[in-house]
């Protein structure tokens, strides 16, 4: 560890706080249908849209009714992309003549990009058309994070009215989520990150002749546009099969600073904006400070972890930090900042393969997926996640202190808690289900290239990934294999749609519910002891779903290197 490292950490988590007001305040204008300084050049646009669409934006949704909306309108793209993937052969824009996606392959495909999930098991470069890459999978980037703002701002107008009937009109906030936040934002990253020498073409691959005389295929293509969205949208899903640590996708230590930020910034902005649409913008900071805590410490652990080195190698004399499987452009610092973020923000985006972490810096990217991807998770999905948790949490305390639960002056009722219950077990039940059936069965443990704890972890961290939407690759693991693709897609679908249903459900509940003004006995939570109670809440949950496989994992093969073993 050094001085430097640390600066540079720091630096990030400076730059994504600095932007998220600025950011919030503006989404919220946006959603809230007031004025901005787009408003002359997309207003239009806008509403040529609703009459191309025969939307009526005026005319607003019950909590059912939007949530059947966003659910057909994800299976109408899920239907579509994955047509596209199995048809590319014969679609345009493929001037490699790539065959379609196996059956299996291209259901994962889909179920990946659908659900912001952006689980890879496949080589973009190698297996993708330009038509595929473009109109499928970048497409999707901007519609499933839609699709998380959407259910995000339904969540934050629940608290915001009181005794109202409806949260919205779902094909408003689809509209505006992409054409005000995302698609501009993208725009001008994507013309950025070109001028930094990003490709941004529709050529063929070029073959070149190396210095000893090899033969090399230097692949291209449209890259600039997809990273801009998968990165503000914490999609994940590079353009090259090893993302960021392809020099294309990453040329510099600008792009890598540029991509990081991405990565938080609409994220956490969001909680900001969750704040201001209340009425209440320091309850959002409450939720921000929470995610950046957890943030905080999982990237102090991990820097730890990896700058220590590897001890098998110290006791051979080898000293210095873990390089394996990073960046060296970039150093261990930032290799490992990124892996956090990528992580913690719900983004597949890796430059550094988890699988060549020391044990207990995987277990940081493993731990903060499993708590729900709400540190601060995807766009949307993180800020209703942690919301959910913070339910929970005022659930908890109203029983301790012997009053009736209450949060942002709603009243907890029995049914909500039930459905915040059921939102938080989707996700461990696929992860923890999946992880043990292919723990024995001889199809899941043949991708397995490591026995043991670490084979135990990759499995782990495949259906944690899947689940949380979260898409980065452990690696060590062959996934695309029949049972992989399936499960691992089944786990991203119902864990992405599965959770939406309860949280929507829970906002028509809330949004029905008169908002109370604070009394006396209001427990605050705007403050460091609400700050406290949800970070207490979020690893005893955790800690509950989740420690037994943990501890059969990384901090089981932590001890083995300490004792000389290697895995």
């Amino acid at each position: 560890m050094t001085l430097n490292g640390w600066l540079q950490i720091g630096l990030m988590f400076v730059l994504v706080i600095a932007t998220a007001r600025p950011l919030g305040i503006y989404m919220a204008s946006v959603f809230e249908g007031r004025p901005t300084v787009l408003d002359p050049v997309l207003r239009p646009v806008e509403r040529g849209l609703y009459a191309l669409a025969g939307v009526d934006a005026r005319r607003e949704q019950d909590w059912l009714a939007y949530t059947v909306a966003l659910l057909i309108f994800n299976a109408a793209g899920f239907v579509l992309l994955y047509a596209i993937l199995r048809l590319q052969h014969v679609l345009p824009l493929n001037p490699q003549g790539f065959e379609p996606m196996s059956p299996h392959l291209a259901f994962n495909t889909a179920a990946s990009f659908v659900s912001n999930t952006n689980w890879q098991s496949y080589g973009g470069e190698s297996t993708l058309s330009y038509f595929s890459q473009m109109a499928g999978l970048t497409v999707q980037n901007f519609l499933s994070a839609a699709t998380g703002f959407a259910v995000a701002i339904a969540i934050a107008r629940a608290f915001a009215r009181s005794k109202a009937a409806t949260v919205g009109n779902v094909w408003v906030d689809l509209t505006r989520a992409t054409l005000y936040v995302l698609l501009p934002i993208a725009a001008v990253l994507a013309v950025v990150l070109v001028a930094l020498d990003m490709p941004q073409n529709l050529s063929a691959y070029v073959d070149a002749t190396t210095l000893e005389g090899a033969k090399q295929t230097l692949a291209q293509g449209p890259v600039a546009s997809q990273v801009a969205i998968k990165q503000l949208g914490t999609n994940g899903g590079g353009f090259f099969n090893v993302n960021a640590a392809h020099p294309y996708e990453n040329p510099s230590a600008w792009t890598n600073l540029l991509q990081t930020w991405a990565i938080f910034s609409l994220a956490l902005a969001l909680a900001v904006t969750f704040g201001r649409m209340i009425g209440k913008e320091r309850e959002g900071w409450a939720l921000l400070s929470v995610m950046v805590l957890f943030l905080a410490v999982g990237a102090a652990v991990a820097y730890w972890a990896e700058a220590s080195g590897n001890p098998l190698l110290d006791a051979l004399g080898v000293s210095g930090g873990n390089m394996e499987g990073k960046d060296v452009r970039f150093g261990t610092a930032l290799s490992t900042i990124w892996a956090v973020f990528t992580t913690g923000a719900s983004n597949g985006s890796v430059n550094a393969m988890h699988n060549s972490f020391m044990p207990l810096g995987a277990l940081v990217p493993l731990v903060l997926m499993q708590i729900g991807e709400v540190v601060p998770g995807g766009v949307g999905s993180g800020l209703y996640g942690i919301v959910v948790l913070a339910i929970l949490a005022m659930f908890v305390a109203g029983l301790m202190v012997g009053r009736t639960p209450e949060y942002l002056g709603k009243k907890l009722e029995a049914k909500d808690v039930k459905m915040a219950m059921l939102a938080i077990l989707i996700m461990p039940f696929f992860i923890l289900a999946f992880s043990a059936v292919s723990a024995v069965l001889p199809v899941a443990l043949a991708g397995l290239a490591n026995p043991g704890a670490r084979g135990l972890t990759e499995i782990l961290y495949a259906y944690s990934s899947a689940a949380g939407n979260n898409g980065s690759a452990f690696a060590g693991l062959t996934a695309n294999t029949p049972w992989y693709n399936t499960t691992l897609g089944i786990s991203m679908l119902a864990c992405r749609f599965g959770i939406i249903v309860p949280v929507m459900a829970i906002a028509g509940s809330l949004v029905a519910k008169p908002k109370l003004a604070p009394s006396a006995g209001t427990f605050p939570t705007d403050g460091p002891l609400f700050i406290g109670l949800l970070a207490g809440v979020i690893v005893i949950l955790s800690g509950l779903e989740y420690f037994p496989a943990l501890a059969l994992g990384p901090i089981v093969e932590h001890f083995q290197m300490l004792a000389g073993k290697t895995f």
